[in-house]
């Protein structure tokens, strides 16, 4: 069975919605809007920059953190003995425990965005020009200092960088 493409765009929406929602009622401490409207801004990112890998891994680790956090603040923060919850903060902690239980299905939905646009993960991470770039021009990869030396300036490799001739 071939699970659906969902749109990165939908879920965070979604995400936003129902932490809007479940920050309503305002039985939770700030960090839990703080955090959640963080990796809002992640997924927004993440949007706006698609061909970015780092982007989308943001956005996937920091709702793996957040879906540790909410646990925690819903452990922590739920009231236990009321007899009589009001509507609104039923509504609001429904929506907050509903966020939290779709986070991993978010997690996964996002990976296979991922993979569907740009291959996998590991061999996006694998095939970034910038980071051969900077393996190539390292000095622990380019010919020894001695081999330097003997170089004349006929035999040195051409740049596109402007040299100085000004003396200070």
């Amino acid at each position: 069975m071939e699970i659906p493409a969902i749109n990165l765009k939908a879920i965070v929406l979604v995400h936003w919605l129902l932490t809007v929602w479940g920050s309503m009622a305002l039985w939770l401490p700030p960090s839990y809007s703080w955090g959640n409207f963080t990796v809002f801004a992640l997924g927004v990112w993440a949007i706006a920059q698609r061909d970015s890998i780092d982007a989308v891994l943001m956005f996937l680790m920091g709702t793996v953190v957040t879906i540790l956090t909410d646990i925690v603040h819903f452990g922590i923060y739920y009231p236990k003995h009321d007899l009589v919850i009001p509507d609104v903060l039923r509504f609001s902690a429904g929506m907050a425990i509903l966020s939290l239980l779709l986070k991993p299905v978010s997690c996964f939905l996002s990976i296979k965005c991922t993979k569907s646009e740009e291959g996998t993960i590991m061999s996006t991470l694998g095939s970034r020009p910038c980071l051969k770039t900077v393996i190539a021009t390292s000095p622990l990869t380019s010919k020894t200092r001695s081999q330097q030396v003997q170089q004349t300036p006929s035999t040195r490799p051409k740049t596109n960088l402007p040299r100085h001739t000004e003396n200070v």
